[in-house]
């Protein structure tokens, strides 16, 4: 079995509003290096808050109340990413952690072209660079995520939205992290536009050896493309298992009801009852 990579105990985050809400509830979880774990469940569950907690990303009103989150980095420490400073958060993210955010195809600056922002990523985290190193680098980007290098003197505005995806893609692997969070980066793509883009986050993990956190409420596509899969509702984790038993043989009543709510292409109409 892999090493772990990422070990979330306990953690909680509550949002301080009148009266409080507890959005993600004592989660304990393991990421092992190299795989890809899919985080499913329905809209307001607290997948996106989880992620952003873990990342010390979440703004007021949001406080984390509880838990510890420790990095296994793959030189052989661990990193409490708690007790990081401002400065030393600042430099792990995107180093170690990447994240490709929801919406994140519209995230781009329209006005600035798309080599300028990827090089911006190196000027900030590298800044021993030289200027061609940079633009090398984005090159080399632009062709390992199949956008193209003659793309970077392009504008947001002339890709279409599956490029604009890859361009996200690109920039969360510019630092060749060790783990890629990705929340929800296939939702506002067409059908075919997603598989490829499923097809390449697969190829890439398996080239750079990265693992990865997948959140979505679409439980098929993560069944296509994890390796286990955590289901999470109300704040809370209430199973986690392969990806071929969450398929095959699901314990919690939740998760059945989940696989339940997708239309099968064949058989009688009706609901699905497992």
């Amino acid at each position: 079995m892999p090493d772990p990579l990422l070990s979330i105990r306990d953690f909680s985050v509550v949002y301080d509003v009148d009266p409080p809400v507890a959005a993600v509830k004592n989660v304990t979880l393991e990421l092992r290096r190299g795989e890809i774990l899919g985080l499913a469940g329905e809209s307001g569950c607290g997948k996106t808050t989880l992620a952003y907690g873990v990342q010390r990303l979440l703004k007021a009103p949001a406080v984390i109340t509880s838990g510890s989150v420790v990095f296994h980095d793959s030189d052989g420490d661990d990193i409490d990413v708690n007790a990081l400073g401002a400065e030393q958060m600042r430099r792990f993210r995107w180093d170690k952690i990447s994240m490709v955010f929801q919406g994140a195809m519209n995230a781009l600056n329209p006005v600035t072209t798309i080599g300028a922002q990827l090089e911006d990523v190196f000027e900030v985290h590298r800044p021993s660079m030289s200027r061609k190193q940079r633009r090398d680098a984005v090159a080399e980007l632009l062709e390992i995520v199949k956008v193209g290098a003659q793309r970077a003197r392009s504008f947001p505005h002339e890709l279409s939205g599956g490029m604009r995806q890859r361009v996200m893609i690109a920039m969360a692997l510019a630092l060749r992290p060790q783990l890629m969070v990705m929340d929800e980066p296939t939702t506002a793509l067409d059908v075919l536009v997603q598989r490829e883009i499923l097809r390449q986050i697969s190829q890439l993990r398996a080239e750079f050896g990265f693992s990865v956190i997948f959140i979505t409420h679409d439980l098929p596509l993560l069944l296509e493309i994890s390796d286990r899969i955590a289901i999470m509702r109300e704040g809370e984790i209430v199973e986690i298992a392969t990806a071929e038993r969450i398929w095959n043989a699901p314990q919690d009543e939740y998760t059945k009801t989940l696989l339940s709510s997708f239309p099968r292409l064949t058989g009688e109409k009706g609901v699905v009852v497992r």
